[in-house]
């Protein structure tokens, strides 16, 4: 084989393996379920049990391009509190993931997530404008609050967003959203 083929072939090999790791990717966040976690987070504990809105959690999805995920330190907030000693924390399940997150704090670890809502690199997707236009975090979540386990609802591929933005009478020029 010559050097010229064996590159051809390394690269068809590397196009396929990418796209076999994009379509797992793609496969663990829509599936029914969605991707297993280092802590069981209860969405529905915090949203529907103690009406905690989501932006209290993702604090920078009002001024900031991502949403993102809280640290342990703002998980730390309330559950230096609510903690399995609290007498109103019964499940044995909180007890046994709270005193998970309490481990990482002790320990000065941060908790590392599973990321579930998967977008390409080349796409720029600010929260900001999103939450300032009225769209509520659902639209593109799903009812998270509900979620046993969290998981990507929505494909959020491009003829996704575009026909979103063109429902909405939002910009579809390209350099809205990609870099």
């Amino acid at each position: 084989m010559t050097a010229g083929a064996m590159r051809i072939t390394i690269g068809a090999l590397v196009v396929v393996f990418g796209l076999v790791i994009m379509g797992a990717v793609a496969w663990l966040t829509l599936s029914a379920e969605g991707p297993e976690q280092p802590i069981e987070f209860m969405h529905s504990v915090h949203v529907e049990q103690n009406d905690i809105d989501c932006q209290f959690c993702h604090r920078n999805v009002e001024t900031g391009a991502e949403a993102t995920i809280p640290a342990v330190e703002q998980c730390m907030i309330c559950h230096k509190v609510i903690n399995g000693e609290n007498p109103k924390v019964t499940n044995p399940l909180h007890v046994a993931e709270i005193a998970k997150l309490q481990a990482h704090w002790e320990n000065r670890e941060p908790i590392d997530w599973v990321r579930v809502h998967v977008m390409p690199d080349h796409v720029r997707f600010v929260h900001a404008a999103h939450i300032k236009a009225g769209f509520d975090c659902a639209t593109c979540h799903g009812d998270v609050g509900s979620m046993e386990r969290v998981k990507q609802v929505r494909s959020l591929n491009m003829g996704d967003c575009v026909g979103c933005h063109r429902e909405n009478n939002a910009p579809t020029d390209c350099t809205i959203c990609h870099r």
